[in-house]
C-alpha cells in the first residue's frame, strides 16, 4: 500500500518561501518598467503640449472656430427662454465636434510634415505609451476648448448648467472622444486626403459617444428628466472599452 512521504510536508514548507520569494523579485522587476513606461508618457505628452504651446495651431484653431460657431448660431436660432435649454446641449456639442476635429487633426498631421513619427516610432519605447501621450494632449485641448467657451456659451444662450456634473460629463464626453479620434488621426495622417479622411472615419465611430453626451448634457441643463441619466453609464463603458480596444491595435496602425 502507498504511504505518503514524511519529507513531503517538509519539502512544502521550503517552497512556499521561494515561491513568495520570486513573487516578490517578480513585482521589483516589473515595477522600473512601469516607471519608465510612465516616465516615457510624461516625456512624450511634455513635449506635445510644449510644441503646441510654441505654435499654438491646434488650440487656437479649434478655439477660434468654437466661438464662432457659437456666434452664428445665437443669431441663426431664435431661441427664446423656454427653447434654449431642449436645443443647447446640440448647439454645444456640434460645437466641440467639429472644434475637436482640427486639433486632433494637426497633432499627427505635424508628426508627419516634420518627419518626427519615423523617430518616436524608432525609439526604444513601447508604441502604446505614444498612444496614451496623444490621448492625454488632445484630450486636454478639447478640456480647454470647452473651459473658455462654455462662460460664453452659457452668457450667449442664457442656459445655466449643474457645473459640478456637466464637468464630469464634459470629462467622459472628451476622453471618448479624443480616445476614438486619436488612433483615427494616426490612420488618416499617412493619406493624401487627410482632412477628409479624418470626419469620414471618425464620425460614424463616434456617433454613440456624441448621443450620450448630448443627452447627459441635457440632463445637466434641466431639459432632460431622469431617465437620461443613464446615457453618463454609456460614456464611461465606451470610453472605457473602445480606449481598451484602440490602445491594442494602435501598434498595428501605426506600423502600417
Amino acid at each position: 500500500m502507498w504511504q505518503p512521504d514524511a519529507c513531503e510536508p517538509a519539502r512544502a514548507g521550503k517552497q512556499a518561501p521561494r515561491q513568495a520569494a520570486q513573487r516578490g523579485r517578480a513585482i521589483a522587476d516589473g515595477w522600473p518598467r512601469m516607471t519608465a513606461y510612465l516616465r516615457s508618457i510624461q516625456v512624450l505628452l511634455w513635449k506635445d503640449l510644449l510644441a503646441e504651446w510654441r505654435s499654438r495651431e491646434a488650440f487656437t484653431a479649434a478655439l477660434v472656430f468654437a466661438l464662432m460657431v457659437l456666434v452664428v448660431f445665437n443669431f441663426a436660432l431664435d431661441l427664446r427662454l423656454d427653447r434654449a435649454e431642449a436645443v443647447a446641449p446640440g448647439v454645444l456639442w456640434t460645437t466641440y465636434l467639429f472644434a475637436g476635429l482640427l486639433a486632433l487633426g494637426r497633432g499627427f498631421a505635424r508628426e508627419r510634415d516634420r518627419g518626427t513619427l519615423e523617430g518616436l516610432l524608432l525609439a526604444p519605447i513601447d508604441r502604446s505609451a505614444l498612444f496614451l501621450a496623444k490621448l492625454l494632449a488632445n484630450t486636454l485641448f478639447v478640456l480647454l476648448v470647452e473651459i473658455v467657451t462654455l462662460p460664453v456659451f452659457s452668457a450667449l444662450f442664457g442656459v445655466t448648467f449643474d457645473w459640478p456634473r456637466l464637468a464630469l460629463v464634459a470629462l467622459l464626453g472628451a476622453l471618448g472622444f479624443c480616445g476614438v479620434g486619436t488612433l483615427f488621426a494616426a490612420m488618416a495622417s499617412g493619406t493624401r486626403a487627410r482632412e477628409v479622411m479624418l470626419p469620414v472615419l471618425l464620425l460614424p465611430i463616434a456617433l454613440p459617444v456624441v448621443i450620450a453626451t448630448v443627452k447627459a448634457t441635457a440632463a445637466v441643463t434641466g431639459a432632460g428628466s431622469a431617465d437620461d441619466l443613464p446615457w453618463l453609464n454609456l460614456l464611461v463603458a465606451f470610453d472605457a472599452i473602445f480606449i481598451a480596444l484602440w490602445f491594442l491595435a494602435f501598434e498595428h496602425v501605426v506600423a502600417d
